[in-house]
């Protein structure tokens, strides 16, 4: 049976290089009245994204002329021998398919016609699953320094753990295969290790997990102990490892001198602190790790962390932090004679600096010279009336002889530097390069990425995505995302006024796009 169909022109260009050639002399405002077909079109723009490990999930443009598709996977090109044979209705799309972990599948689809036409051609793809993943979700409290629970789906037919490093090999009792859970001992503090679940040799599941700190290799500390003497007293390189608890009627300026690391005992249970920390000369590395910070207006506890002297400082790690109510900035040097090798922030959620008098992270006379931000959330930093996101001014003493390196990666900033006026990257140092990839930028009305002539001009932009703010793309202003991968994608953050990012875009999501916390 042949059909004629009636299609506007712009749609005939997308159907195929034969029928542009064909068309080629046709007017730009000319309408096909007649088509004459005798089978259904073939589905276009099939692709195919893997969810947990093992399920194909497709997707294909839809026709609005059809109603129904026939999904055909094989382990074969020619496939002779189908694994799956699944209709498909177009309200459907897209379509998962449960499939064998680490296979090579060829996968095709057709359209199935309602309306008297043959079956379009196959539109085909090739996909590769994963290794199949029992291991469930780490809870607060499985890891510890010496020992680690792990969790898998109950009563799956598993057999063995192995655990790297330390070629740890535990056997699962059938009572454990049950319950879904064991217990591996013998491990030890602050060490990355990868378990693979296995049934024989067949592999059901893996996973990577870091123990927590040994509290024997540092000062253990607990809420009733004087947290400024204990800091005072310690010497440097020292490790204060706070247990969990509240520490906030202690309230003040923890002055660093010499160098010294303060964290959780569990990364899972914050000890809450209401501090600020001045770093002063001899205090050569910091680190700040898995504390929640507070800060408070009337004692002055306006910045998180400030260099505050002058010196010759290695690194300021700070990691796994909440930080939250500050009234000026999260990171600051105004010093001249401070130099500053490393700042490093990563795995934070940070709420609520103000920058009243202030920019968020703002080195002017101080020189930090490589500053990595990465796997963090902010929220309400610089916000509305706002001060920059990133300051560092032609000033200190290397301005002129030292480049530097800014990383801006895969974090998430939601009204951030929300003013028209302010810029993400006030960047007038003399040499600087900067990256900015993997992040979700939202509601700002920043003024641009930069507006500064000595920013950077070939800034480094991959894989970001803005909503609710496109000066970051806007090619009329000096410094914007040039780069071609950018999207413009409403996230849909699960409720962002109480603090929860959580994505669920899948575009989003697949493009590993903003903090991995939040997808």
């Amino acid at each position: 049976m042949i059909m004629k169909i009636k299609f506007p022109l712009k749609r005939i260009l997308t159907l195929s290089l034969l029928m542009l050639t064909a068309l080629g002399c046709t007017t730009d405002d000319e309408l096909i009245e007649n088509l004459d077909i005798s089978r259904e079109f073939a589905p276009v723009g099939l692709e195919f994204f893997i969810r947990t490990q093992t399920t194909v999930e497709l997707h294909w443009n839809t026709d609005d002329n059809v109603d129904n598709y026939v999904v055909e996977v094989s382990e074969n090109a020619d496939f002779s021998n189908l694994v799956e044979s699944v209709n498909v209705s177009s309200n459907e799309i897209p379509v998962q398919i449960l499939l064998a972990a680490e296979t090579f599948y060829y996968i095709r689809v057709k359209a199935v016609s309602s309306r008297g036409l043959a079956d379009s051609n196959w539109s085909t793809i090739t996909a590769q699953t994963f290794a199949e993943q029992l291991f469930l979700p780490i809870q607060p409290g499985d890891i510890l320094y010496n020992q680690a629970t792990l969790r898998w789906v109950p009563n799956s037919v598993v057999t063995q753990i192995t655990v790297e490093p330390g070629s740890i090999v535990y056997d699962i009792t059938p009572q454990e295969m049950a319950d879904g859970m064991a217990t591996i001992t013998g491990l030890s503090g602050e060490t990355t290790y990868t378990a693979i679940l296995l049934n024989g040799s067949n592999v059901r599941g893996g996973m990577s997990f870091t123990t927590e700190v040994d509290p024997s290799t540092g000062t253990v500390i607990t809420p009733s102990d004087n947290i400024f003497e204990r800091v005072t007293n310690a010497s440097p390189g020292d490790v204060l490892i706070l247990e969990p608890g509240d520490y906030t009627a202690q309230v003040g300026t923890i002055t660093l001198d010499k160098s010294l690391t303060i964290r959780a005992r569990y990364s899972y249970d914050k000890p809450m602190l209401k501090v600020s920390v001045s770093i002063v000369t001899g205090a050569t590395d910091v680190s700040l790790i898995d504390l929640d910070l507070t800060g408070d207006l009337p004692t002055s506890l306006t910045d998180v962390v400030r260099f505050s002297a002058a010196g010759d400082f290695n690194s300021l790690l700070i990691r796994g932090c909440n930080v939250h109510d500050y009234d000026r900035s999260f990171v600051a040097g105004n010093v001249a004679g401070a130099t500053v090798n490393s700042v490093e922030i990563n795995n934070c959620v940070v709420t609520n600096v103000i920058t009243n008098g202030g920019d968020f992270i703002d080195f002017r006379n101080t020189n930090a010279l490589n500053i990595s931000v990465s796997n963090s959330t902010f929220d309400h930093c610089a916000p509305m009336p706002g001060r920059d996101f990133f300051r560092v001014d032609a000033a200190g003493n290397l301005n002129g002889s030292a480049t530097v390196n800014i990383l801006l990666e895969s974090c998430t900033l939601y009204a951030c530097a929300d003013s028209n006026s302010r810029r993400i990257f006030y960047v007038r140092f003399n040499a600087n390069e900067i990256t900015s990839r993997n992040n979700l930028i939202t509601d700002t009305a920043v003024e641009a990425y930069s507006d500064q002539s000595s920013t950077d001009e070939t800034i480094v932009f991959d894989n970001n995505n803005y909503f609710n703010a496109p000066t970051l793309y806007d090619p009329s202003v000096a410094r914007f995302d040039t780069s071609t991968t950018y999207l413009t994608l409403d996230p849909g953050f699960a409720d962002p006024a109480s603090g929860d990012f959580t994505v669920t875009n899948q575009t989003i999501i697949d493009n590993q796009i903003g903090d991995p916390r939040w997808r």
